[in-house]
């Protein structure tokens, strides 16, 4: 029986840790565990045959870090020789029922603009492993401990685009809830959910335990079946060896508990063995199988952020369009990149929920500004998008860049519309805007607009697009030619609503076009249209007689629980402070806050007019970065805007060092950073490189699988106080330990601060590390101890 009609309807279970069962037979420090598929068939085809014979309905390929860039010669022999020996131990345990998952694992690198690897690339490098996978004859695609969700995009359109099986995904969440980079399990389930992945789910970085709450999350909002596979505990060292502290007892215990909140799949990761994965199977396949549940939420998302439609009425700020607006024609015209993230972030601090991204001009070219503007904009604000064009491949281009599931604007009741736009929206996911018109126009009646949105449904529905993810914009069309027109508008938000149980949008200003005094009208109708049903407004939120209708409306139906958003705003002022023009000259400190570095660079050129370079360093720079450090730290900005603030800060330092040549320049100390030998993944070190060079470090990088002799080397040569190691992956941490025990024996006075998705205190302290870096921010923290 083929997977996908098995999966979420029984209980399936998945296999358990392969780098740390490799180490047990030998695999030795930073060596590469896929490298095995060809030097030890046999102890690959054995790892196998243990999970299977304990059970397990599905196994991974030992192909979790095979990509081009780690294997540029030997890819298809390793992945080839992966799905050969699970094949082959599947024949021998006699479990041909078994499924074989291409198990697919993150680059190590960040993608642009945060880091250095364009998404395409990252899209063909997974491509190439699937490509290879599938022909070798993989059952499914596993894509597996993602930790940034634009990579997880990435990875998954590869497996969509490159074969026709199951695709699994599941990603490594902190304790908090959070990836690495700030997606939440609401953002990374619309994201997945929207672009189709067959199950979804959690794995590595914690034990059972730890993952309570985040599966509880994931159950509340998946529509999807659910995977859960944690690590067996947390990791320590022991005489040089990584074990984790859960045994296969234990294991089995958490497991069962888990198997009661509404999972589907369950298995293992690091640490976790055949004896884990049978207790596991045998506790678990005893309590009552519950298949997934539809959940009805119509659901858009950022990186980081998801808008719940459905409840309040969503404020979409349209601003960042060229109609009727000349100096935002003029920013396309002259790539003007910055003035338009200033609009985005004045409608962000103006109250808005998604902002409306329309950037098409007759003589510009539409499809690359909508990318270039799609990419930037989710790098610095951490709000949904709606990619509003007629273009279709703007509208594709938009979609495939996004980092989340945006809204879509629009389509119409059109065959020639629906039959363009629906197969993105299938592809990409996101929640489409259906405009009641069609071939014959906007009808004048509200029966006839109401017939346009069933069409619109019904075909949506025949390419797989839930009514939860289709919007209808009722069309409001001005009073000034027809005096019914808001009478008309008005019905058909209630007929949505009552009959047919759908959402609505409006772009609410269009009432009033051709009158004096526009904002009266738009008000007032904007409260009637959330009296009769409004789901979503496109409006201007820096206008603030809309924003008070809102408010208040808000106060006066019970949606702003003690009218807490009301006082907020209204309750120490007369009026909100009017946000900056977009063309206003931004201080410096807020350009570096909000990671923009063309007007970081002004506005420090601009005070060093009045300010000595030093000083502009010392009262400016380094507090603002303190600031976005801080909000870091407490949850509230994210890591692209953490990288961003930081480039914006790297460019004022730029300007600053100009004005400063010849003058002696002093720094905060000299440090090593490097990614231990075996591990290629740099993210983290190349996330901490930014922070510490911007507070005044020099950092010497060292890349990545730097083997621990030219570590201390280097330390010795350089006089280092402080060395950085960074390891992504359990099989690693190993060469960290050694690297550590060298340092100790040839440099004793040097400290050493360590950082990694596996790692815990109790870890690092067991190998000897001075600090444990929770994340970035800890590094310069500790880094300003040492050279205080």
């Amino acid at each position: 029986m083929k997977l996908i009609e098995r999966l979420g309807k029984e209980w399936l279970f998945f296999d358990g840790g392969t780098g740390t069962i490799l180490q047990e037979r030998g695999l030795a420090a930073g060596e590469l565990p896929e490298t095995w598929n060809l030097t030890h068939p046999e102890e690959i085809v054995a790892l196998h045959g243990g999970y299977l014979q304990a059970g397990c309905d599905i196994i991974n390929t030992n192909t979790f870090g095979a990509n081009a860039l780690k294997y540029p010669d030997q890819l298809q022999a390793v992945v080839e020789a992966a799905v050969a020996h699970a094949k082959a131990a599947r024949r021998q345990s006699g479990r041909e029922d078994a499924y074989i998952a291409l198990d697919i694992g993150p680059t190590g690198r960040l993608l642009q603009p945060l880091g250095d690897l364009p998404f395409e690339q990252a899209v063909e490098l997974f491509g190439e492993v699937v490509r290879i996978g599938a022909a070798a004859g993989a059952d499914l695609v596993l894509i597996e401990t993602m930790s940034d969700s634009y990579e997880l995009k990435a990875a998954v359109l590869a497996a969509k685009e490159n074969c026709d099986l199951p695709v699994l995904a599941t990603v490594i969440f902190d304790e908090k809830g959070k990836l690495l980079t700030g997606g939440t399990v609401d953002s990374t389930v619309a994201l997945l959910e929207g672009l189709r992945v067959d199950a979804l789910g959690v794995n590595c970085g914690l034990g059972p335990e730890q993952m309570l709450p985040i599966i509880q999350r994931l159950t509340e909002v998946s529509s999807l079946p659910v995977i859960v596979n944690p690590n067996a505990g947390l990791p320590r060292s022991e005489n040089g060896r990584t074990v984790f502290d859960i045994d296969a007892d234990s294991f089995a215990d958490w497991m069962a508990r888990i198997a009661e909140m509404g999972v589907q799949v369950l298995g293992g990761c690091c640490g976790t063995t055949p004896a884990h994965i049978r207790q596991m199977i045998a506790r678990c396949r005893q309590k009552p199988f519950l298949p997934p549940v539809p959940k009805e939420r119509s659901v858009v998302s950022s990186f980081s952020q998801t808008v719940e439609i459905g409840g309040r009425p969503i404020i979409i700020g349209e601003r960042i369009n060229p109609t009727g607006k000349s100096k935002f024609k003029a920013a396309l015209r002259e790539n003007n990149i910055e003035y338009i993230l200033s609009e985005g972030m004045m409608q962000e601090d103006s109250g808005a929920d998604v902002l409306d991204v329309n950037v098409g001009l007759p003589e510009i070219d539409e499809p690359q500004m909508m990318a270039q503007v799609v990419t930037r904009l989710q790098s610095v604000i951490a709000l949904p998008l709606q990619i509003d064009t007629s273009n279709t491949a703007a509208m594709e281009r938009g979609m495939r860049l996004y980092n989340g599931k945006p809204m879509i604007n629009s389509v119409s009741g059109k065959r020639e519309s629906m039959e363009a736009v629906f197969p993105l929206v299938r592809k990409y996911g996101g929640v489409v805007v259906g405009l009641t018109l069609d071939e014959n126009g906007i009808p004048d009646t509200a029966e006839e607009r109401v017939r346009i949105a069933e069409k619109i449904y019904r075909t949506a529905a025949a390419y797989g697009i839930d009514k939860k993810d289709v919007v209808i914009d009722a069309l409001a069309m001005t009073i000034s030619s027809d005096s019914r027109s808001a009478q008309v508008t008005l019905e058909t938000l209630r007929r949505i609503r009552d009959e047919l149980g759908g959402h609505t949008i409006l772009g609410v200003s269009n009432i009033s076009f051709g009158l004096p005094q526009r904002e009266i009208i738009n008000a007032h109708f904007f409260t009637m249209a959330m009296q009769n049903g409004l789901s979503c407004a496109i409006i201007n939120p820096n206008a603030e007689g809309m924003m008070r209708a809102y408010r208040a409306f808000l106060a006066l139906t019970g949606q702003d629980a003690q009218c807490s958003g009301y006082i907020a705003a209204y309750g120490s002022q007369n009026t909100p402070a009017a946000p900056l023009p977009a063309d206003a000259v931004m201080p410096l400190g807020e350009s570096i806050e909000r990671g923009l570095r063309e007007r970081a660079e002004q506005a420090a050129r601009e005070r060093l007019h009045s300010t000595p370079p030093l000083e502009l360093v010392n009262t400016e720079l380094i507090p603002a970065l303190d600031r976005v450090g801080k909000g870091f730290e407490q949850g509230t900005v994210f890591l692209p805007q953490l990288l961003m603030s930081a480039e914006a800060a790297k460019a004022a330092f730029e300007v600053v060092k100009d004005a400063m040549r010849g003058v002696p320049q002093q720094q905060k100390g000299k440090m090593i950073l490097a990614t231990v030998k075996g591990d290629i993944h740099d993210i983290g070190k190349n996330i901490v490189k930014v922070l510490l060079e911007n507070y005044g470090y020099q950092v010497l990088d060292l890349g990545k699988d730097v083997p621990p002799e030219v570590i201390v080397e280097t330390a010795l040569r350089e006089d280092v106080p402080l060395v950085g190691l960074s390891a992504l992956m359990t099989t690693t941490v190993v060469s960290m330990e050694q690297t550590i025990r060298l340092l100790r024996e040839k440099k004793p006075d040097t400290k050493v601060v360590v950082g990694g998705a596996v790692l815990t205190q109790e870890y690092a302290d067991s190998i000897g590390a001075d600090c444990y870096a929770r994340d970035a921010m800890a590094t310069v923290h500790y880094a300003d101890e040492i050279f205080a």
